[in-house]
Protein backbone atom coordinates (compact mmCIF):
# COMPACT_ATOMS: atom_id res chain seq x y z
CA UNK A 1 0.00 0.00 0.00
CA UNK A 2 1.22 3.51 -0.78
CA UNK A 3 0.29 6.81 -2.38
CA UNK A 4 0.51 5.21 -5.82
CA UNK A 5 -2.48 3.07 -4.80
CA UNK A 6 -4.34 6.27 -3.89
CA UNK A 7 -3.60 7.54 -7.38
CA UNK A 8 -5.10 4.33 -8.78
CA UNK A 9 -8.40 5.05 -7.02
CA UNK A 10 -8.16 8.80 -7.71
CA UNK A 11 -7.36 8.42 -11.39
CA UNK A 12 -3.84 8.59 -12.79
CA UNK A 13 -4.46 11.80 -14.71
CA UNK A 14 -7.94 12.96 -13.84
CA UNK A 15 -9.44 16.45 -14.26
CA UNK A 16 -7.94 17.64 -10.96
CA UNK A 17 -4.41 16.53 -11.88
CA UNK A 18 -4.74 17.93 -15.40
CA UNK A 19 -5.76 21.35 -14.10
CA UNK A 20 -2.91 21.55 -11.59
CA UNK A 21 -0.39 20.01 -13.97
CA UNK A 22 -0.94 22.43 -16.84
CA UNK A 23 -0.88 25.39 -14.45
CA UNK A 24 2.50 24.15 -13.20
CA UNK A 25 3.80 23.87 -16.76
CA UNK A 26 3.39 27.61 -17.38
CA UNK A 27 6.23 28.75 -15.01
CA UNK A 28 8.60 26.68 -17.18
CA UNK A 29 8.08 29.32 -19.89
CA UNK A 30 9.36 32.11 -17.62
CA UNK A 31 12.30 29.98 -16.50
CA UNK A 32 13.22 29.62 -20.18
CA UNK A 33 13.04 33.42 -20.51
CA UNK A 34 15.67 33.86 -17.81
CA UNK A 35 17.92 31.00 -18.93
CA UNK A 36 18.09 32.17 -22.54
CA UNK A 37 17.88 35.93 -21.99
CA UNK A 38 21.67 36.24 -21.88
CA UNK A 39 21.81 35.73 -25.65
CA UNK A 40 20.19 39.16 -26.05
CA UNK A 41 21.11 40.90 -22.80
CA UNK A 42 24.78 40.23 -23.57
CA UNK A 43 24.56 40.45 -27.34
CA UNK A 44 27.80 41.61 -28.94
CA UNK A 45 27.11 43.63 -32.12
CA UNK A 46 29.79 44.66 -34.59
CA UNK A 47 31.98 47.42 -33.19
CA UNK A 48 35.07 49.47 -33.87
CA UNK A 49 37.35 51.95 -32.09
CA UNK A 50 36.35 55.58 -31.93
CA UNK A 51 39.02 57.36 -33.94
CA UNK A 52 40.83 60.50 -32.60
CA UNK A 53 39.22 62.85 -35.12
CA UNK A 54 35.67 61.58 -34.46
CA UNK A 55 33.15 63.16 -32.14
CA UNK A 56 29.78 61.51 -31.58
CA UNK A 57 30.32 59.26 -34.57
CA UNK A 58 28.13 56.39 -35.77
CA UNK A 59 29.35 52.91 -36.61
CA UNK A 60 29.20 53.49 -40.38
CA UNK A 61 32.48 54.53 -41.95
CA UNK A 62 33.56 54.96 -45.53
CA UNK A 63 35.61 52.00 -46.79
CA UNK A 64 38.46 54.37 -47.65
CA UNK A 65 38.61 55.71 -44.06
CA UNK A 66 38.32 52.16 -42.71
CA UNK A 67 41.45 51.11 -44.63
CA UNK A 68 43.30 54.21 -43.52
CA UNK A 69 42.41 53.72 -39.83
CA UNK A 70 42.31 50.00 -38.99
CA UNK A 71 44.54 47.02 -39.77
CA UNK A 72 42.83 44.15 -41.59
CA UNK A 73 40.38 42.17 -39.38
CA UNK A 74 41.22 44.39 -36.41
CA UNK A 75 38.57 46.05 -34.26
CA UNK A 76 40.41 46.60 -30.98
CA UNK A 77 43.16 48.94 -32.21
CA UNK A 78 43.75 51.62 -34.83
CA UNK A 79 46.82 52.97 -36.61
CA UNK A 80 48.87 55.24 -34.39
CA UNK A 81 49.27 58.11 -36.86
CA UNK A 82 48.30 61.76 -37.07
CA UNK A 83 44.82 61.86 -38.57
CA UNK A 84 45.36 65.11 -40.45
CA UNK A 85 43.20 66.25 -43.32
CA UNK A 86 46.00 65.42 -45.70
CA UNK A 87 46.23 61.83 -44.37
CA UNK A 88 42.49 61.31 -44.45
CA UNK A 89 42.08 62.55 -48.03
CA UNK A 90 44.86 60.20 -49.14
CA UNK A 91 47.50 62.76 -50.13
CA UNK A 92 49.80 61.85 -47.20
CA UNK A 93 50.92 58.19 -46.98
CA UNK A 94 51.02 56.24 -43.72
CA UNK A 95 54.60 56.10 -42.44
CA UNK A 96 54.05 53.54 -39.64
CA UNK A 97 52.02 50.37 -39.10
CA UNK A 98 52.12 50.66 -35.33
CA UNK A 99 48.74 50.54 -33.63
CA UNK A 100 47.18 52.04 -30.55
CA UNK A 101 44.70 50.32 -28.22
CA UNK A 102 41.16 51.68 -28.20
CA UNK A 103 39.96 53.87 -25.35
CA UNK A 104 36.31 53.89 -26.47
CA UNK A 105 34.11 52.12 -28.97
CA UNK A 106 31.17 52.69 -31.28
CA UNK A 107 28.66 49.90 -31.99
CA UNK A 108 26.48 48.84 -34.90
CA UNK A 109 22.87 49.50 -33.81
CA UNK A 110 21.19 47.98 -36.85
CA UNK A 111 20.47 44.70 -35.00
CA UNK A 112 20.60 45.68 -31.32
CA UNK A 113 19.88 49.14 -29.96
CA UNK A 114 22.08 48.33 -26.97
CA UNK A 115 23.05 45.54 -24.61
CA UNK A 116 24.97 45.13 -21.37
CA UNK A 117 28.03 44.51 -23.55
CA UNK A 118 27.74 47.84 -25.35
CA UNK A 119 26.88 49.76 -22.18
CA UNK A 120 29.91 48.52 -20.26
CA UNK A 121 32.24 47.98 -23.23
CA UNK A 122 32.71 44.24 -22.69
CA UNK A 123 34.73 43.80 -25.87
CA UNK A 124 38.37 43.21 -26.77
CA UNK A 125 40.37 42.79 -23.55
CA UNK A 126 37.11 42.87 -21.54
CA UNK A 127 35.25 40.31 -23.69
CA UNK A 128 35.80 37.62 -21.05
CA UNK A 129 33.43 39.51 -18.74
CA UNK A 130 30.32 38.72 -20.79
CA UNK A 131 31.06 34.97 -20.90
CA UNK A 132 31.84 35.03 -17.17
CA UNK A 133 28.48 36.65 -16.45
CA UNK A 134 26.63 33.83 -18.26
CA UNK A 135 28.88 31.29 -16.58
CA UNK A 136 28.03 32.68 -13.14
CA UNK A 137 24.35 32.51 -14.05
CA UNK A 138 24.79 28.76 -14.57
CA UNK A 139 26.71 28.56 -11.30
CA UNK A 140 23.57 30.03 -9.74
CA UNK A 141 21.53 27.24 -11.36
CA UNK A 142 23.84 24.71 -9.71
CA UNK A 143 23.60 26.37 -6.30
CA UNK A 144 19.84 26.73 -6.66
CA UNK A 145 19.33 23.03 -7.42
CA UNK A 146 21.15 22.21 -4.19
CA UNK A 147 19.67 24.94 -1.94
CA UNK A 148 16.08 24.80 -3.15
CA UNK A 149 16.20 21.02 -3.45
CA UNK A 150 17.05 20.80 0.25
CA UNK A 151 14.38 23.37 1.10
CA UNK A 152 11.81 21.47 -0.93
CA UNK A 153 12.46 18.24 0.96
CA UNK A 154 12.51 19.90 4.40
CA UNK A 155 10.02 22.79 4.22
CA UNK A 156 7.72 21.54 1.48
CA UNK A 157 7.25 21.97 -2.26
CA UNK A 158 4.78 24.85 -2.11
CA UNK A 159 6.70 27.31 0.15
CA UNK A 160 9.90 26.62 -1.78
CA UNK A 161 8.18 27.31 -5.10
CA UNK A 162 6.82 30.67 -3.96
CA UNK A 163 10.02 31.72 -2.19
CA UNK A 164 11.90 31.07 -5.44
CA UNK A 165 9.30 32.92 -7.47
CA UNK A 166 9.41 36.04 -5.27
CA UNK A 167 13.22 36.11 -5.34
CA UNK A 168 13.12 35.67 -9.12
CA UNK A 169 10.84 38.68 -9.50
CA UNK A 170 12.90 40.89 -7.18
CA UNK A 171 16.32 40.12 -8.60
CA UNK A 172 15.04 40.01 -12.18
CA UNK A 173 14.11 43.67 -11.80
CA UNK A 174 17.33 44.44 -9.88
CA UNK A 175 19.34 43.03 -12.81
CA UNK A 176 17.48 45.38 -15.15
CA UNK A 177 18.30 48.50 -13.12
CA UNK A 178 21.85 47.53 -12.11
CA UNK A 179 24.21 50.48 -12.62
CA UNK A 180 27.33 48.40 -13.25
CA UNK A 181 28.60 44.94 -14.16
CA UNK A 182 29.11 43.49 -10.67
CA UNK A 183 25.58 44.11 -9.36
CA UNK A 184 24.11 42.94 -12.68
CA UNK A 185 26.07 39.68 -12.58
CA UNK A 186 25.24 38.93 -8.93
CA UNK A 187 21.56 39.61 -9.61
CA UNK A 188 21.61 37.28 -12.60
CA UNK A 189 23.36 34.61 -10.49
CA UNK A 190 20.50 34.77 -7.97
CA UNK A 191 17.94 34.64 -10.79
CA UNK A 192 19.74 31.54 -12.10
CA UNK A 193 19.39 29.92 -8.68
CA UNK A 194 15.67 30.69 -8.60
CA UNK A 195 15.07 28.99 -11.95
CA UNK A 196 15.99 25.74 -10.19
CA UNK A 197 13.59 26.53 -7.37
CA UNK A 198 10.70 27.41 -9.69
CA UNK A 199 11.14 24.86 -12.48
CA UNK A 200 12.41 21.83 -10.56
CA UNK A 201 9.93 22.18 -7.71
CA UNK A 202 7.03 22.61 -10.15
CA UNK A 203 8.35 19.55 -12.00
CA UNK A 204 8.44 17.51 -8.79
CA UNK A 205 4.92 18.55 -7.70
CA UNK A 206 3.58 17.68 -11.15
CA UNK A 207 5.20 14.23 -11.25
CA UNK A 208 4.19 13.41 -7.68
CA UNK A 209 0.49 13.86 -8.47
CA UNK A 210 0.19 11.73 -11.63
CA UNK A 211 0.16 7.97 -12.02
CA UNK A 212 3.23 6.02 -13.10
CA UNK A 213 1.91 5.41 -16.63
CA UNK A 214 1.68 9.18 -17.21
CA UNK A 215 5.05 10.21 -15.78
CA UNK A 216 6.89 10.01 -19.11
CA UNK A 217 4.27 12.24 -20.72
CA UNK A 218 4.25 14.64 -17.76
CA UNK A 219 8.03 15.02 -17.78
CA UNK A 220 8.31 15.50 -21.55
CA UNK A 221 5.34 17.89 -21.81
CA UNK A 222 6.85 20.21 -19.22
CA UNK A 223 10.05 20.30 -21.28
CA UNK A 224 7.92 21.32 -24.29
CA UNK A 225 6.61 24.31 -22.33
CA UNK A 226 10.24 25.26 -21.63
CA UNK A 227 10.90 25.11 -25.39
CA UNK A 228 7.89 27.36 -26.02
CA UNK A 229 9.47 29.86 -23.64
CA UNK A 230 12.70 29.53 -25.62
CA UNK A 231 10.95 30.60 -28.82
CA UNK A 232 8.96 33.38 -27.12
CA UNK A 233 12.21 34.91 -25.84
CA UNK A 234 13.04 35.78 -29.44
CA UNK A 235 9.61 37.41 -29.79
CA UNK A 236 10.32 39.69 -26.84
CA UNK A 237 13.74 40.55 -28.30
CA UNK A 238 12.14 41.35 -31.66
CA UNK A 239 9.89 44.03 -30.17
CA UNK A 240 12.07 45.29 -27.30
CA UNK A 241 15.51 46.51 -28.34
CA UNK A 242 16.69 48.08 -25.08
CA UNK A 243 18.29 45.41 -22.90
CA UNK A 244 17.05 46.84 -19.58
CA UNK A 245 13.42 46.95 -20.71
CA UNK A 246 13.85 43.48 -22.19
CA UNK A 247 15.01 42.11 -18.82
CA UNK A 248 12.00 43.70 -17.09
CA UNK A 249 9.60 42.39 -19.76
CA UNK A 250 10.95 38.86 -19.33
CA UNK A 251 10.63 39.08 -15.54
CA UNK A 252 7.16 40.58 -15.05
CA UNK A 253 5.15 37.57 -16.36
CA UNK A 254 6.23 35.86 -13.17
CA UNK A 255 3.78 38.09 -11.30
CA UNK A 256 0.93 36.05 -12.76
CA UNK A 257 2.05 32.98 -10.86
CA UNK A 258 1.76 34.60 -7.44
CA UNK A 259 -1.98 33.87 -7.61
CA UNK A 260 -1.06 30.17 -7.63
CA UNK A 261 -0.72 30.43 -3.86
CA UNK A 262 -4.50 29.95 -3.60
CA UNK A 263 -4.67 27.35 -6.38
CA UNK A 264 -1.67 25.02 -6.22
CA UNK A 265 -1.75 22.57 -3.28
CA UNK A 266 1.16 21.14 -1.35
CA UNK A 267 2.27 17.73 -2.58
CA UNK A 268 0.08 15.16 -0.81
CA UNK A 269 2.86 12.61 -1.26
CA UNK A 270 5.30 14.89 0.60
CA UNK A 271 2.77 15.55 3.37
CA UNK A 272 2.30 11.83 3.92
CA UNK A 273 6.06 11.35 3.98
CA UNK A 274 6.30 13.97 6.74
CA UNK A 275 3.47 12.41 8.75
CA UNK A 276 0.98 15.23 8.09
CA UNK A 277 -1.84 12.86 7.15
CA UNK A 278 -4.75 15.20 7.93
CA UNK A 279 -3.51 17.86 5.48
CA UNK A 280 -2.82 15.21 2.85
CA UNK A 281 -6.29 13.71 3.25
CA UNK A 282 -7.93 17.12 2.71
CA UNK A 283 -6.08 17.46 -0.62
CA UNK A 284 -6.93 13.89 -1.64
CA UNK A 285 -10.60 14.44 -0.85
CA UNK A 286 -10.65 17.66 -2.88
CA UNK A 287 -9.07 15.86 -5.83
CA UNK A 288 -11.49 12.95 -5.48
CA UNK A 289 -14.46 15.34 -5.50
CA UNK A 290 -13.25 17.07 -8.69
CA UNK A 291 -12.49 13.72 -10.31
CA UNK A 292 -15.93 12.46 -9.21
CA UNK A 293 -14.61 9.37 -7.45
CA UNK A 294 -14.80 8.04 -3.89
CA UNK A 295 -11.74 7.00 -1.91
CA UNK A 296 -12.58 4.04 0.39
CA UNK A 297 -12.06 4.69 4.12
CA UNK A 298 -9.79 1.65 4.43
CA UNK A 299 -7.34 3.37 2.07
CA UNK A 300 -6.91 6.19 4.59
CA UNK A 301 -6.53 3.71 7.46
CA UNK A 302 -3.83 1.82 5.61
CA UNK A 303 -2.01 5.05 4.79
CA UNK A 304 -1.97 5.99 8.49
CA UNK A 305 -0.56 2.57 9.37
CA UNK A 306 2.04 2.85 6.62
CA UNK A 307 3.21 6.26 7.86
CA UNK A 308 3.53 4.92 11.42
CA UNK A 309 5.49 1.92 10.15
CA UNK A 310 7.80 4.16 8.12
CA UNK A 311 8.52 6.27 11.20
CA UNK A 312 9.51 3.12 13.09
CA UNK A 313 11.77 2.04 10.23
CA UNK A 314 13.35 5.49 10.03
CA UNK A 315 14.07 5.37 13.75
CA UNK A 316 15.76 1.97 13.35
CA UNK A 317 17.89 3.10 10.38
CA UNK A 318 18.75 6.55 11.75
CA UNK A 319 22.01 5.25 13.21
CA UNK A 320 23.17 3.82 9.85
CA UNK A 321 25.42 5.99 7.67
CA UNK A 322 23.67 7.79 4.82
CA UNK A 323 24.41 6.76 1.25
CA UNK A 324 27.01 8.91 -0.54
CA UNK A 325 28.33 9.24 -4.05
CA UNK A 326 31.39 7.23 -2.94
CA UNK A 327 29.15 4.15 -2.72
CA UNK A 328 28.75 4.48 -6.50
CA UNK A 329 32.50 4.63 -7.02
CA UNK A 330 33.58 1.81 -4.70
CA UNK A 331 32.89 -1.17 -6.97
CA UNK A 332 34.31 -1.57 -10.50
CA UNK A 333 31.20 -2.14 -12.65
CA UNK A 334 29.11 0.41 -10.74
CA UNK A 335 31.99 2.89 -10.90
CA UNK A 336 32.38 2.43 -14.65
CA UNK A 337 28.67 3.01 -15.26
CA UNK A 338 28.57 6.00 -12.91
CA UNK A 339 31.51 7.72 -14.61
CA UNK A 340 29.97 7.11 -18.04
CA UNK A 341 26.68 8.60 -16.86
CA UNK A 342 28.49 11.61 -15.38
CA UNK A 343 30.26 12.19 -18.70
CA UNK A 344 26.96 11.92 -20.59
CA UNK A 345 25.37 14.54 -18.32
CA UNK A 346 28.37 16.86 -18.68
CA UNK A 347 28.29 16.59 -22.49
CA UNK A 348 24.52 16.92 -22.82
CA UNK A 349 24.38 20.07 -20.72
CA UNK A 350 27.50 21.63 -22.24
CA UNK A 351 26.45 20.95 -25.83
CA UNK A 352 22.81 21.96 -25.26
CA UNK A 353 23.67 25.35 -23.78
CA UNK A 354 26.69 25.78 -26.03
CA UNK A 355 24.44 25.50 -29.10
CA UNK A 356 21.65 27.58 -27.56
CA UNK A 357 23.94 30.49 -26.74
CA UNK A 358 25.97 30.27 -29.97
CA UNK A 359 23.14 31.27 -32.32
CA UNK A 360 24.53 34.80 -32.71
CA UNK A 361 27.76 33.37 -34.17
CA UNK A 362 26.10 31.26 -36.88
CA UNK A 363 25.61 34.15 -39.30
CA UNK A 364 22.40 35.14 -41.01
CA UNK A 365 19.43 36.52 -39.08
CA UNK A 366 20.19 36.01 -35.40
CA UNK A 367 16.56 36.14 -34.23
CA UNK A 368 15.56 33.53 -36.81
CA UNK A 369 18.46 31.29 -35.79
CA UNK A 370 17.47 31.58 -32.14
CA UNK A 371 13.79 30.88 -32.86
CA UNK A 372 14.59 27.78 -34.92
CA UNK A 373 16.98 26.58 -32.19
CA UNK A 374 14.07 26.69 -29.73
CA UNK A 375 11.44 25.35 -32.12
CA UNK A 376 13.38 22.17 -32.99
CA UNK A 377 13.23 21.19 -29.31
CA UNK A 378 9.48 20.53 -29.58
CA UNK A 379 9.69 17.66 -32.11
CA UNK A 380 12.78 16.45 -30.26
CA UNK A 381 10.73 16.07 -27.08
CA UNK A 382 7.72 14.57 -28.86
CA UNK A 383 10.06 11.99 -30.41
CA UNK A 384 10.78 10.63 -26.92
CA UNK A 385 7.10 9.95 -26.25
CA UNK A 386 6.96 7.54 -29.21
CA UNK A 387 10.39 5.93 -29.01
CA UNK A 388 11.67 5.60 -25.43
CA UNK A 389 9.34 2.76 -24.47
CA UNK A 390 9.66 1.11 -27.87
CA UNK A 391 13.30 1.31 -28.94
CA UNK A 392 14.97 1.46 -25.55
CA UNK A 393 16.84 4.10 -23.57
CA UNK A 394 20.37 3.21 -24.64
CA UNK A 395 19.47 3.10 -28.34
CA UNK A 396 17.88 6.56 -28.20
CA UNK A 397 20.67 8.06 -26.09
CA UNK A 398 23.46 6.67 -28.23
CA UNK A 399 21.68 7.31 -31.54
CA UNK A 400 20.75 10.93 -30.84
CA UNK A 401 24.21 11.81 -29.54
CA UNK A 402 25.87 10.25 -32.57
CA UNK A 403 23.52 12.17 -34.88
CA UNK A 404 24.30 15.38 -33.00
CA UNK A 405 28.04 14.73 -33.17
CA UNK A 406 28.01 13.81 -36.86
CA UNK A 407 25.95 16.82 -37.96
CA UNK A 408 28.05 19.27 -35.96
CA UNK A 409 31.37 17.80 -37.12
CA UNK A 410 30.14 17.92 -40.71
CA UNK A 411 30.23 21.73 -40.55
CA UNK A 412 34.03 21.45 -40.98
CA UNK A 413 33.50 20.49 -44.62
CA UNK A 414 30.88 23.13 -45.49
CA UNK A 415 32.19 26.03 -47.65
CA UNK A 416 31.96 29.42 -45.99
CA UNK A 417 29.61 30.71 -48.67
CA UNK A 418 27.02 28.03 -47.79
CA UNK A 419 26.04 29.51 -44.43
CA UNK A 420 22.49 28.11 -44.72
CA UNK A 421 23.92 24.60 -44.61
CA UNK A 422 25.98 25.36 -41.51
CA UNK A 423 22.83 26.64 -39.78
CA UNK A 424 20.87 23.56 -40.90
CA UNK A 425 23.49 21.16 -39.54
CA UNK A 426 23.68 23.12 -36.28
CA UNK A 427 19.89 22.85 -35.87
CA UNK A 428 19.93 19.11 -36.57
CA UNK A 429 22.54 18.84 -33.85
CA UNK A 430 20.36 20.90 -31.50
CA UNK A 431 17.32 18.70 -32.16
CA UNK A 432 19.32 15.53 -31.50
CA UNK A 433 21.02 16.75 -28.33
CA UNK A 434 17.66 17.87 -26.94
CA UNK A 435 16.31 14.34 -27.36
CA UNK A 436 19.47 12.98 -25.77
CA UNK A 437 19.17 15.37 -22.82
CA UNK A 438 15.58 14.24 -22.21
CA UNK A 439 16.63 10.59 -22.33
CA UNK A 440 19.52 10.84 -19.87
CA UNK A 441 17.16 11.80 -17.00
CA UNK A 442 15.17 8.56 -17.28
CA UNK A 443 18.12 6.36 -18.25
CA UNK A 444 20.19 7.48 -15.24
CA UNK A 445 17.34 6.97 -12.76
CA UNK A 446 17.01 3.38 -13.99
CA UNK A 447 20.76 2.71 -13.76
CA UNK A 448 21.36 3.81 -10.16
CA UNK A 449 20.32 1.46 -7.30
CA UNK A 450 17.34 2.59 -5.22
CA UNK A 451 19.44 3.05 -2.06
CA UNK A 452 21.60 5.69 -3.80
CA UNK A 453 19.32 6.84 -6.63
CA UNK A 454 18.74 10.36 -5.30
CA UNK A 455 22.44 10.72 -4.53
CA UNK A 456 23.36 9.55 -8.03
CA UNK A 457 20.92 11.86 -9.78
CA UNK A 458 21.99 14.78 -7.61
CA UNK A 459 25.66 14.19 -8.42
CA UNK A 460 24.82 13.81 -12.14
CA UNK A 461 22.94 17.10 -12.09
CA UNK A 462 25.93 18.85 -10.50
CA UNK A 463 28.25 17.46 -13.19
CA UNK A 464 25.78 18.70 -15.82
CA UNK A 465 25.88 22.18 -14.33
CA UNK A 466 29.68 22.18 -14.76
CA UNK A 467 29.09 21.66 -18.47
CA UNK A 468 26.65 24.57 -18.44
CA UNK A 469 29.12 26.77 -16.57
CA UNK A 470 31.79 26.18 -19.23
CA UNK A 471 29.40 26.53 -22.21
CA UNK A 472 29.42 30.39 -22.37
CA UNK A 473 33.12 30.42 -23.17
CA UNK A 474 32.40 28.58 -26.42
CA UNK A 475 31.02 31.88 -27.74
CA UNK A 476 34.46 33.44 -27.36
CA UNK A 477 36.02 30.59 -29.35
CA UNK A 478 33.49 31.32 -32.08
CA UNK A 479 34.92 34.81 -32.39
CA UNK A 480 38.31 33.24 -33.19
CA UNK A 481 36.89 30.80 -35.76
CA UNK A 482 33.13 30.59 -36.32
CA UNK A 483 32.88 26.76 -36.72
CA UNK A 484 35.04 26.05 -33.64
CA UNK A 485 32.19 25.83 -31.05
CA UNK A 486 30.25 23.49 -33.35
CA UNK A 487 33.30 21.28 -33.84
CA UNK A 488 34.00 21.05 -30.10
CA UNK A 489 30.34 20.26 -29.35
CA UNK A 490 30.29 17.69 -32.14
CA UNK A 491 33.42 15.91 -30.94
CA UNK A 492 32.09 15.72 -27.38
CA UNK A 493 28.65 14.47 -28.47
CA UNK A 494 30.08 11.84 -30.82
CA UNK A 495 32.49 10.54 -28.17
CA UNK A 496 29.79 10.39 -25.50
CA UNK A 497 27.44 8.63 -27.92
CA UNK A 498 29.97 5.87 -28.58
CA UNK A 499 30.77 5.47 -24.87
CA UNK A 500 27.06 5.16 -24.08
CA UNK A 501 27.10 1.77 -25.83
CA UNK A 502 29.01 0.49 -22.79
CA UNK A 503 25.98 1.08 -20.56
CA UNK A 504 23.38 -1.70 -20.17
CA UNK A 505 19.87 -1.28 -21.56
CA UNK A 506 17.22 -0.66 -18.88
CA UNK A 507 13.96 -0.92 -20.86
CA UNK A 508 11.69 -3.58 -19.31
CA UNK A 509 14.45 -4.52 -16.85
CA UNK A 510 13.90 -4.51 -13.07
CA UNK A 511 15.49 -1.46 -11.48
CA UNK A 512 18.41 -2.31 -9.17
CA UNK A 513 17.51 -1.96 -5.51
CA UNK A 514 20.76 -2.59 -3.61
CA UNK A 515 24.41 -1.81 -4.23
CA UNK A 516 24.89 -5.48 -5.08
CA UNK A 517 22.11 -5.28 -7.68
CA UNK A 518 23.73 -2.18 -9.15
CA UNK A 519 27.12 -3.85 -9.38
CA UNK A 520 25.68 -6.97 -11.02
CA UNK A 521 23.40 -5.09 -13.43
CA UNK A 522 24.87 -5.26 -16.91
CA UNK A 523 27.80 -7.39 -15.81
CA UNK A 524 28.27 -11.05 -16.68
CA UNK A 525 29.75 -12.70 -13.60
CA UNK A 526 30.79 -16.22 -12.75
CA UNK A 527 28.96 -17.70 -9.71
CA UNK A 528 32.15 -17.56 -7.64
CA UNK A 529 32.65 -13.82 -8.42
CA UNK A 530 29.03 -13.11 -7.51
CA UNK A 531 29.44 -14.93 -4.21
CA UNK A 532 32.62 -12.99 -3.40
CA UNK A 533 30.94 -9.65 -4.19
CA UNK A 534 27.97 -10.55 -2.01
CA UNK A 535 30.35 -11.36 0.83
CA UNK A 536 32.15 -8.00 0.43
CA UNK A 537 28.87 -6.06 0.48
CA UNK A 538 27.50 -8.01 3.43
CA UNK A 539 30.74 -7.41 5.30
CA UNK A 540 30.50 -3.66 4.60
CA UNK A 541 26.87 -3.47 5.78
CA UNK A 542 27.67 -5.32 8.99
Amino acid sequence: MGYDDVITHLGEFGPYQKRIYYLLCLPAIVCAFHKLAGVFLLAKPDFRCVLPFENGSSYELEPRLWNLSYPADERCAYYDVEYSEAYLNGSLPRRSNETKTCSSYVYDQSKYLNSAVTEWDMVCSRSLLSATSDSLFMLGVLLGSFIFGQMSDKLGRKPTFFASLVLQLIFGVVAAVSPEYFSYTISRLIVGATTSGVFLVAYVIALEMVGSSYRLFAGVAMQIFFSIGFVLTAGFAYFIHDWRWLQIALTLPGLLFLCYYWIIPESARWLLLKGRQEEAFVIIEKAAKENKVKIPNEIYDQLVEEVAEKKRQDALTASQPAATVFDLLRYPNLRRKTLLIFFDWFVNSGVYYGLSWNTNNLGGNQLVNFSISGAVEIPASVLLLFTLNRWGRRSILCGTMLIAGTSLLATIFVPSDMNWLIITLAMVGKLAITSSYGTIYIFSAEQFPTVVRNVGLGASSMVARVGGILAPYLKLLGEIWRPLPLIICGALAFTAGLLSLLLPETLNKPMPETIEDGENFGKKMAPQESSELSGMLNGKSS
